[in-house]
């Protein structure tokens, strides 16, 4: 690239940190709505400019690189996981799209844990009962949950996350379990105590605990579909920090009203932001709006990957944290 900054256009509001660095570095637009940019603003915005920085709320398909021309050189994703953009495609047309791993990690895996207990305890439940001015008196059989210490932790997807979720779990007395693709080498199965299962369907059986942490797109759609969701026993609870595509969520709402499963800890949903209406005022579901990764530190974490990403591509450098269709 030569020594003229990039132009780079954001399609989201980031800190005010991250901004300021990037108009020090880059000739780059920013988006002053809470809102994503709509998207003719989006394809209007891909034609004058070098890099665009997209979120989770952009939806970069074959149709946008259709149109998308010569002079978009690059896509920085704001977030870890693409599965709202057709990589291959962007491929294709020479793109290079970036995203930002590794820094939201630990937040993840925090919340993660924290929807674990939430539901196993009914926390929100004790808390809204107390708001509402409705505890009057204690009881031995008032607001029974289940302990976690000595229950099966069962973990779809042993990555960053997974493994870190792992740690906690471990410090909380539960027994890991996980299903993976492969297993994770033995030096971290042995750290973890984690017990790999190559069968999905048999781990989930066995599961007090299942929580959802694999990567959303195709592949995964619909990973725990109805028959699957099927098999978790029925005090058993589910937590998704992930994709909510990765789960069916007309039977997942079907089993909590039928109490054929215990409870759900949702950060992600089906068809986001919408969230699905027969989810909606069940008791034992705890909804959060995609805020696992919602930290100041991890915002500007974030906020740096980009940068560096941007900057090492207008350096002439291979960016650090490329996507390519291999990865898919």
């Amino acid at each position: 690239m030569s020594n003229a900054k990039l132009k780079v256009v954001l399609t989201i509001k980031l800190p005010d940190a991250v901004e300021t660095r990037m108009r020090e570095l880059f000739n780059t637009t920013l988006w002053f709505d809470l809102s994503p940019m709509p998207r003719d603003k989006l394809l209007a915005a891909a034609q004058d400019t070098d890099v665009l920085v997209t979120s989770l709320n952009d939806r970069l398909d074959a149709d946008f690189f259709d149109a998308a021309p010569e002079r978009l050189k690059m896509i920085a994703n704001f977030g870890v996981g693409y599965d709202h953009i057709d990589i291959v495609k962007a491929a294709e047309k020479g793109i290079i799209v970036t995203n930002t791993p590794g820094v939201l990690t630990e937040d993840t895996a925090e919340m993660t844990m924290g929807l674990i207990l939430a539901v196993s305890r009914r926390f929100v439940e004790g808390a809204e009962l107390v708001q509402k001015g409705e505890f009057s008196v204690w009881s031995p059989t008032f607001m029974l949950g289940r302990r976690i210490y000595g229950k099966r932790l069962g973990i779809v997807g042993m990555g960053r996350i997974g493994q870190a979720l792992a740690r906690r779990a471990r410090a909380f007395g539960m027994s890991v379990h996980y299903h993976n693709r492969k297993p994770v080498s033995p030096r971290i199965s042995d750290e973890l105590g984690a017990t790999y299962w190559d069968d999905l369907d048999q781990m989930l059986s066995r599961m007090d605990v299942v929580s959802i942490n694999c990567p959303g797109g195709p592949g995964t759609h619909h990973l725990l579909s109805g028959e699957r969701l099927s098999k978790l026993q029925p005090h058993a609870i589910l937590v998704n920090t992930a994709r909510g595509q990765i789960v069916d969520e007309k039977t997942l709402a079907a089993m909590l009203r039928e109490k054929r499963i215990a409870g759900v800890g949702l950060d992600v949903y089906e068809r986001e932001p919408a969230i699905n209406p027969e989810l909606i005022g069940l008791p034992n579901a705890i909804l959060l709006p995609h805020m696992a990764s919602s930290t100041i530190e991890a915002r500007q974490d974030m906020g740096d990957r980009v940068i560096l990403n941007v900057k090492t591509f207008q350096d002439g450098h291979r960016p650090p944290d490329r996507v390519i269709p291999a990865m898919l």
